[in-house]
């Protein structure tokens, strides 16, 4: 049974009136990172949004100003071996990464901080990303147990170029919003205060376009990297049995006990 914005617990499904729906990843004590029913309902707002015929673009984005999303919450998969419990038994998030490819209507990034590890792979998906100022972009994945080997890797180096990519995944440096701006990973950088009403303008403007233009638009600009998809679902299943090894529990674990991870022993 699919989940419905009303059962929500974790991502708030608002619809406003110009015509767009915004999801906020609703987790900003653990700054919006991601459990599996977090990524179960996020699947299922944007199932709604889909084929709600008021919404003609969505705008995803986190509560508070500390961080957009973190990606997994490493915490939890320290602690319990996992991401908790979902809809289906399984973690999702390769689907949730496809259905911000294949909703039919334009999704835009409202980056409200640290877009991080799965978060920064979230806004790299999205059609569109605006930025507040303080926003900080990286990933993490080899410092806690972890990699994106799909969408998260192959397809950032489309979006910023293969020198700029590897040197994403293999220095795990923060950058800030105006580097990402000049990189081409955002679209645009504007104050904190005005972030939202940027995103909404972007959502109002598309939402007087005709959807069925947009919609051919979106699976063209799309077709050119569906392949990606595969390798994302080898890597996907090379990654569940990865987080079930030494090596990659030795990430989490320095993760949650705040020490640099000591990964001498796999070399």
């Amino acid at each position: 049974m699919v989940i419905t914005p009303e059962e929500f617990t974790d991502v708030r499904y608002d619809i406003e009136g110009a015509g767009y729906a915004v999801l906020t990843i609703d987790r900003p004590e653990r700054m919006n990172s991601f459990t599996g029913r977090t990524v179960d309902e996020l699947i299922s707002a944007f199932k709604h949004a889909w084929v709600d015929k008021r919404v003609a673009a969505v705008v995803l984005t986190g509560a508070g100003e500390r961080a957009f999303c973190t990606g997994g919450d490493v915490k939890l998969r320290a602690e319990t071996g996992g991401y908790g419990e979902t809809e289906w038994g399984s973690f999702e998030i390769e689907r949730l990464h496809r259905i911000i490819r294949e909703i039919p209507k334009p999704v835009i990034a409202a980056v409200n901080g640290a877009a991080v590890g799965g978060g920064h792979v979230l806004h790299v998906l999205c059609d569109l990303s605006v930025a507040a100022e303080h926003a900080r972009f990286g990933q993490t994945g080899p410092k806690v147990g972890s990699f994106d080997a799909g969408f998260g890797s192959a397809y950032l180096a489309r979006v910023v170029g293969e020198k700029r990519a590897r040197q994403i995944w293999f220095l795990l440096d923060l950058f800030d919003a105006a580097t990402a701006e000049r990189w081409g990973l955002v679209n645009e950088v504007v104050p904190a205060d005005q972030l939202m009403a940027k995103a909404g303008e972007y959502a109002t403007k598309i939402a007087s376009y005709s959807p069925t233009a947009l919609k051919f638009l979106k699976h063209s600009f799309n077709a050119d990297t569906d392949h990606l998809g595969g390798i994302g679902a080898l890597a996907f299943d090379g990654l569940n049995l990865f987080t079930e090894t030494d090596e990659s529990k030795e990430g989490a674990a320095a993760f949650t006990e705040k020490r640099p991870p000591d990964f001498t022993a796999y070399r």
